[in-house]
């Protein structure tokens, strides 16, 4: 298929690189953080996002207000590769998913209608580890919220429940997909 002299491929390529640069860009303002000893309330650590920037683009997404920038580490990715979870089967212990988190933004510069990276709000870790999160299929949740006037990260949640029921409650959504809603296009 080709639009305006540009065919599929292309598009494709043009994507993967626009996840890259916004994942890039998040990166570089959460390796600033203060990741080195906090922990979210259920025991996940920040530090165990460790490698995230050499995690490859699933997606971007976007809500009412904000940019989500998806990405995934190499047994996740592997995983979708495999076709999971279209083909039924459960993701392995050690998959991750990462959540960057930004508002948006219109940006003035560009003719068109683009919106674009305002500031970042939060950043979101799923991790599967069947022994470590038995009361949550599997899953483990952390997330960390940013506050753009210290530059440093809190976590999310008043004890260690909230992965149970506050994440996990939203993810049973997705239990025939594993707990994970996010889907791995076409490249």
């Amino acid at each position: 298929m080709q639009r305006f002299g540009v065919n599929q491929r292309s598009y494709k390529a043009i994507g993967v690189l626009a996840l890259s640069a916004f994942a890039l860009v998040a990166g570089a303002t959460l390796a600033d953080a203060n990741s080195g000893t906090l922990t979210s309330p259920n025991g996940i650590a920040f530090s165990e996002l460790k490698d995230y920037d050499r995690w490859q683009p699933v997606v971007v997404a976007t809500t009412g207000a904000g940019i989500e920038a998806i990405l995934g580490n190499p047994a996740m990715i592997e995983a979708y590769r495999k076709g999971i979870p279209e083909n039924g089967k459960p993701f392995p212990d050690g998959a991750a998913i990462l959540k960057i988190e930004a508002a948006k933004v219109q940006n003035r510069v560009h003719g068109r209608a683009i919106r674009t990276w305002a500031a970042l709000r939060s950043v979101s870790l799923i991790e599967k580890d069947s022994s470590r999160f038995p009361d949550t299929s599997g899953w483990g949740y952390a997330q960390f919220l940013y506050d753009p006037a210290t530059g440093a990260f809190k976590p999310y949640g008043s004890d260690k429940s909230f992965g149970k029921t506050v994440c996990y409650q939203c993810h049973r959504n997705a239990a025939a997909r594993d707990f994970i809603f996010t889907n791995y296009p076409r490249r």
